[in-house]
């Protein structure tokens, strides 16, 4: 085990849990094994992470304990995808678009409004032959996969109301860094502005940006809609969430210990699934109240934003296993 860094912290160890009597390990599991959010906790990503938790203790008799971790304690992003495949944090939940830098074939959940619903989404992602094929990015890597939960589509939020494509044009929106979301957002003819998320509300409040996007629970639990008076239904990507494990750490694991891991996330991500479809109702709602507008678009503003995405369709197909990219696509894309 390399958890050096986090031994150093006395915070996680706890009493000696013998496994033997179980006949599950040899081993004596005697601190718990971290997982790592770069999220608040009052989240869907939390909900996950603490579900997969509590689902692994009550499988193992209580003999596998999870400690979770939100709030970029651990470490933002970048050093939670690091810190997984060093062995240091056996096991993080996040969002995907952070990993492109790490998973280059990851970027293929960056191809703008392919999906008409957010089902849609989760059938595509829990189809066997794709499944298999992304958990193979993920091994390459150095991480397996265990899951993909979401909390529903990515919308904007901004001052200005958006009624046609040309509404888009010039307005400073905040991204996450990630290529393919600006090159979204210029195709747009919008003004993409990657900036760290902990400054978006003071960027929002000071006017250094007009508009940013996330999912409804984001746009929520840190207030932005205090700061803007629209909130535009783009719907443009699906905030997948993704729990994953370091592949050392898994490979270490019994049988039965790998049995109950798989088992607990398999649980985790239905339910986490089913609180992210009752939040937003609750989120929008909440939005609503505060007198912020929210705008749908209509399928022929859509289209067009589909038309127009298509350089970065051509760029995201460029880039990823051909393979991967047609599994993804096949029955979506025309």
């Amino acid at each position: 085990m390399k958890f050096k860094k986090l031994i150093a912290l006395s915070t996680i160890f706890i009493s000696t849990l013998s496994l033997c009597s179980c006949g599950k390990s040899s081993t004596a599991q005697t601190y718990a094994w971290p997982l790592g959010t770069s999220s608040p906790e009052d989240t869907v990503t939390q909900i996950y992470a603490e579900k997969f938790a509590d689902e692994v203790y009550r499988l193992s008799d209580g003999q596998m304990i999870i400690q979770v971790y939100p709030n970029s304690v651990l470490g933002g992003d970048r050093e939670l995808l690091e810190s997984c495949k060093d062995g240091d944090i056996p096991f993080v939940v996040q969002n995907t678009a952070p990993q492109v830098t790490f998973l280059p074939d990851i970027a293929i959940f960056d191809m703008p409004c392919m999906f008409a619903d957010i089902n849609q989404v989760r059938k595509k992602v829990d189809a066997p032959e794709f499944m298999d094929s992304i958990s193979e990015v993920y091994k390459d890597g150095g991480y397996q996969l265990l899951g993909y939960a979401d909390q529903g589509f990515r919308v904007m939020t901004s001052n200005k109301p958006v009624h046609s494509i040309k509404d888009f044009k010039g307005q400073k929106i905040r991204t996450m860094e990630n290529p393919y979301h600006l090159e979204f957002w210029k195709s747009l003819s919008s003004s993409p502005t990657p900036m760290t998320f902990s400054e978006v509300y003071i960027g929002l409040q000071q006017g250094t940006i007009d508009a940013q996007e996330n999912p409804y629970e984001v746009i929520v639990s840190n207030r932005l809609y205090e700061q803007q008076d629209y909130v535009i239904e783009t719907n443009h990507l699906p905030h997948l969430i993704s729990l994953i494990v370091s592949d050392d750490f898994m490979s270490e694991r019994t049988e039965e210990e790998q049995k109950i891991l798989k088992e607990a996330a398999s649980i985790a991500t239905e339910y986490a699934r089913q609180q992210s479809d009752d939040r937003i109702a609750s989120r929008v709602a909440t939005i609503r109240e505060s007198g912020t507008e929210i705008i749908t678009l209509s399928d022929d503003i859509r289209s067009e934003i589909q038309e127009l995405s298509k350089p970065v369709y051509d760029n995201i197909k460029s880039h990823v296993d051909p393979k991967l990219y047609e599994k993804y696509t096949d029955g979506i894309l025309k």
